[in-house]
């Protein structure tokens, strides 16, 4: 660990916690229906949305009704947006005249964005018109993400200790849109555009070689760079945890993220919200010390796996070691491992995001993670297997969290012989077996999922490497579509009908059923009574239970993981090193 590195890890998490406070605070406001500063510009739109939707829009809902309009509101969503990919070869704004999106890709990719997964088996830039990014991946973007929020606000109102409900699908969605996603994503894509973030409507551009590449190793004409409205789709998809390139390697191209302050700004908007949300959840309550514990906690997994993954990724490469490219290996690789790192970059900065991005459910990259150093994947890998919940999702990072967070307060009850309380809320039997659900789902869909692929010759026919690297190929895989993610280790053919319909599947349980039991646990709670507390209630602003939580956290992705962790990145590193 240089102290360039360490400096900038920092500046970083300095940075990012100096803005938790304000946005949360702000974002507070938004989802109690305070003013918020943006009433007197956005009020007359909100209205007027409220108009159209009919005068029994705004009342409040029961869990079950709650549900049933989010549900409903994102499968009509998935319908809208596959049939706009199935058509877009006929509609406008297609200056590059691509085709129809094919049928399997088209409902893999629109499952994909509904669930803010982001999950992308094709290039954008040689697959979708500007239409399809904008109208349909754009929208998706602003909605899937505001849905995880609201999502998160009525389970936030069931912990209340006066409380009427878990409030109103239709008036969460449209708040969170417009006074949350809306302007950030317009401060943040005027920034980008700033920065040289390409945003525009023209045709493919040809640039002519200054000199002359070797006959048949790159087209004659010169080099075609894709144009674009990239950075308005950029912003909102670090923002809201979406991820989903608008090129084919995210991130990574100069179009997409081109600075170092394009760089920073765009890593610093991927933990943004979900860490705020921390503050607005404790202002929600008001007990601020509530959300402060659970920055904690998520900050005790996040930092020390951070800095594992930029030590791991710092190390001299054992394979490239052995080829002879320098008499002193120690001086070929003086840097480290650069090996799929672009080199405005740098490692610090591609670890960095990896660690991020898979920390939260984002999975947008600017390194290639395949290219990682066996134990380097090994840290994004195991984040995304954590439940993201070390920040995640926006909204469904911390209600997951809090899911958590009432196990542990469980096990702590267990371990007294008293009820457990979180909040001033009993946790009982039905609380639990809804919690269970939260937290078997994405391993059992991982662990399967990944079973069946290296079993069929379906899942084989899409593995390029063999032996543990390609195991974790599959693994990262199903891990990232299992629990909302999106990212990919690389090396993986998987725009296939096999992977896009298994995938599929994969990203539809990990949404929806960990948003249900969530709701179902609002509903639960709002309906009891507060509980004053005794000289048996476990405190839960405490660092105790700081250190219980992340405790549960990381002791739930070691006993599900380690097994098939060992046949992926452990093996692979033990290969590395000749045992």
């Amino acid at each position: 660990m240089t102290f360039n590195t360490c400096l900038q890890l920092a500046v970083y998490l300095l940075l990012l916690l100096a803005l938790v406070k304000p946005l949360g605070h702000y974002m507070a406001k938004v989802l109690d229906g305070r003013p918020c500063g943006l009433a007197r510009l956005l009020g007359p739109c909100e209205r007027l949305l409220y108009r159209l939707a009919g005068p029994d829009c705004a009342r409040p809902m029961t869990w079950q009704a709650y549900a049933a309009a989010v549900l409903t509101f994102n499968f009509v969503g998935f319908l809208a947006l596959y049939a706009l990919l199935r058509l877009q070869d006929r509609l406008p704004l297609n200056p590059q005249h691509f085709p129809a999106v094919p049928a399997d890709l088209a409902m893999n990719t629109a499952v994909s964005f509904i669930t803010n997964t982001n999950w992308q088996s094709y290039g954008g830039e040689s697959t979708l018109s500007y239409l399809s990014q904008m109208l349909g991946l754009g929208v998706q973007n602003f909605v899937s993400a505001a849905t995880g929020i609201a999502v998160l606000a009525a389970l936030v109102r069931g912990f209340r200790r006066e409380t009427v409900g878990i409030g109103n699908f239709w008036v969460d969605l449209t708040r969170t849109t417009l006074y949350i996603l809306l302007p950030l994503s317009l401060l943040l894509a005027i920034a980008l555009a700033w920065q040289g973030v390409v945003q525009n409507f023209q045709p493919y551009q040809t640039a002519a070689w200054l000199q002359p590449p070797a006959a048949g190793t790159e087209p004659t004409g010169g080099q075609t760079l894709p144009m674009g409205p990239a950075a308005s789709q950029v912003a909102i998809k670090q923002l809201g945890t979406n991820g989903g390139g608008f090129f084919n390697v995210n991130s990574a191209h100069p179009l997409e993220n081109p600075t170092p302050l394009t760089d920073l700004l765009e890593s610093l908007a991927i933990l943004l919200i979900p860490a705020a949300l921390c503050y607005t959840f404790g202002e929600m309550l008001a007990d601020r010390r509530q959300g402060w514990a659970i920055l904690a906690a998520m900050l005790l997994v996040f930092i020390p796996l951070l800095v594992a993954c930029c030590w791991c990724e710092q190390q001299e490469s054992a394979a490239l070691a052995g080829l002879g490219l320098d008499a002193r290996p120690s001086v070929a690789q003086s840097g480290g491992n650069m090996e799929g790192k672009e080199l405005r970059c740098g490692i610090a900065r591609s670890a960095l995001w990896a660690t991020a991005t898979t920390a939260a459910s984002n999975g947008s990259v600017n390194a290639m993670h395949d290219s990682f150093t066996p134990l380097g994947g090994l840290v994004p890998l195991w984040l995304i297997q954590l439940g993201e919940v070390i920040f995640g999702g926006v909204g469904s990072g911390l209600y997951g969290m809090l899911v958590f967070a009432l196990i542990t307060v469980f096990i702590a009850g267990l371990m007294v012989g008293r009820t457990p309380e979180y909040l001033g809320k009993k946790i009982e039997a039905f609380e639990m077996k809804m919690a269970a659900l939260v937290i078997l789902f994405p391993p059992a869909v991982v662990l399967i999922g990944s079973a069946v692929a290296v079993m069929t010759s379906g899942g084989r026919a899409g593995i390029f490497n063999s032996g543990p690297h390609g195991f974790s190929e599959v693994l990262y895989a199903f891990s990232s579509a299992g629990n909302n993610n999106g990212s990919a280790f690389g090396g993986l053919s998987a725009n296939s009908p096999f992977y896009n319909f298994s995938l599929a599947a994969a990203m539809l349980v990990a949404r929806y059923w960990l948003l249900v039991p969530t709701l179902a646990i609002a509903g639960s709670l709002a309906a009891k009574k507060t509980t004053p507390a005794g000289a048996g209630t476990l405190p839960t602003h405490t660092p105790l239970f700081v250190l219980l939580l992340a405790g549960v956290v990381i002791l739930v992705g070691a006993l599900t993981f380690i097994p098939a962790l060992a046949l992926g990145p452990v093996a692979e590193h033990m290969m590395a090193l000749g045992q």
